[in-house]
């Protein structure tokens, strides 16, 4: 993942303190469909003169060409490199003057464009915006300095367990699917990206038939869909096609990586559900009691509090657009981590057959549902949680229902989701290191 970000101006920096909303404030949500067809989510917040405005294109790195992996992470990173007749120091400059502040990310599925600017160089800000957006260099000294910088982050990335074992897992689950690989591609593809292939990548993502939008701030709908036309009213209609699912390999078993370091790193899984899955709630709520939920997880309670042979594991639901897991992630000495890896088959096992029980339900259900107004602490949150929700199909009432539909889950739904849903035969994990008395059963 690339993340890059531009400016911090003093006054921005206050803006974002002072316009942390109460935990739990009412957040009305507007729709506003521009007059160029473009939809869009607003909360509006006239307290202070300031906008938080988020943008998500569809597709992300998995929009990589056959042969090209990399070049989205890459453009991406140029983005603030310049534009026009601005170099990357002009283009800074010119966000400063504007106390603005703008970053970009790509991951799997998305590329992300945060901006954050005063009510008073709004237009500025916004027209500097577009042109990143829009127009971006690709200035050939900016492109071999952040090639620089990506290669070298690989370079580590290659002596590193932890993505080590990230990558061998997502190649031997997703396979040939771009997820199956590393977003911000190999040494060899990203030394062997051409200024042809940037243009090629950035044209696939920027495109209006993919981008999601939200705002936060001191601005009206009006003014909004205006705002929205001006910035993405000359994109093109569509971008490159969107990638098919994932054929989701979880044999069940064990891969071992052989890695001369003290600790394994380990990540295993199991297949997962779909965000709109009428159980999704009843799993997000055993998840949280198997390995979500810190301290006080089972996993977390067996494997480190009772037997010492981690510092920390934990699990979640990985909601791909084109894949849905079930993932989690621990790290043992070398002669420790086999034990590690049969205490969560255990668990696994223990709580498909045996169920949870009423406290750990209420006590997951009060963590939850008290944890989540702690989200809303700003206009910046909002916009991002409100462009989330889009990009996820939720509607615009989930913020105010969504604490009634994980209260509403019972313990029979939950050990029921763990009867069904929990597959301990499909567990498979992928180990980096040399752990003793383990062996590959995969492939």
């Amino acid at each position: 993942m690339i993340h890059v970000r531009v400016l911090f101006a003093p006054l921005l920096a206050l803006a974002l303190t002072l316009t942390a909303l109460p935990a739990r404030a009412e957040v009305d949500i507007k729709e506003v469909t521009t007059p160029g067809g473009i939809e869009a989510w607003l909360v509006e917040e006239h307290s202070l003169p300031f906008v938080a405005l988020e943008l998500r294109f569809r597709g992300g790195t998995s929009l990589d060409a056959e042969g090209k992996r990399g070049a989205v992470s890459l453009m991406t990173a140029l983005l603030e490199e310049g534009s026009g007749d601005l170099d990357s120091r002009g283009f800074a400059r010119a966000a400063e003057e504007l106390a603005a502040e703008f970053s970009y990310n790509a991951s799997d599925d998305a590329v992300s464009v945060s901006a954050r600017f005063l009510t008073e160089t709004r237009d500025e800000a916004i027209d500097l915006l577009r042109a990143s957006i829009a127009d971006p260099a690709f200035n050939p000294q900016a492109v071999e300095r952040v090639r620089a910088q990506i290669v070298s982050i690989l370079q580590s990335d290659l002596k590193d367990p932890d993505e080590i074992v990230r990558n061998a897992f997502g190649k031997l689950v997703f396979g040939d699917h771009p997820y199956g690989s590393p977003e911000n591609g190999t040494i060899e593809s990203v030394g062997a990206l051409t200024r042809e292939d940037l243009e090629a990548a950035h044209k696939a993502v920027f495109a209006r038939d993919r981008v999601y939008v939200s705002a936060v701030g001191d601005i009206t709908e009006d003014e909004l869909a205006t705002l929205i036309d001006d910035l993405l009213g000359d994109l093109p209609e569509t971008g490159a096609p969107l990638p098919g699912e994932a054929d989701v390999n979880l044999p069940g078993g064990v891969q071992v990586v052989d890695y001369d370091t003290p600790q394994s790193a380990v990540i295993f899984g199991q297949p997962g559900l779909e965000r709109d899955d009428p159980d999704f709630f009843a799993a997000y709520v055993l998840n949280h009691i198997i390995g979500g939920g810190g301290f006080s997880s089972r996993l977390m309670t067996e494997v480190r509090q009772t037997r010492g042979l981690t510092y920390g594991i934990y699990s979640y639901l990985s909601l791909k657009d084109n894949a849905q897991t079930w993932i989690g992630s621990v790290s043992s000495a070398n002669d420790r981590v086999a034990e590690a890896i049969e205490v969560i088959r255990d668990q696994w096992a223990s709580v498909k057959e045996n169920g949870v029980t009423a406290e750990e339900l209420e006590d997951a259900k009060t963590y939850i549902t008290g944890a989540y107004p702690l989200r809303f602490d700003g206009n910046g949150p909002i916009a991002d949680i409100a462009v989330g929700m889009q990009v996820d199909g939720l509607s615009k009432d989930y913020i105010a229902t969504r604490n009634d539909k994980m209260n509403a889950v019972t313990l029979e739904d939950v050990n029921r989701v763990a009867r069904e849903r929990l597959d301990p035969d499909k567990l498979t994990f992928v180990v980096v290191g040399q752990p003793e008395g383990l062996n590959s059963t995969i492939n």
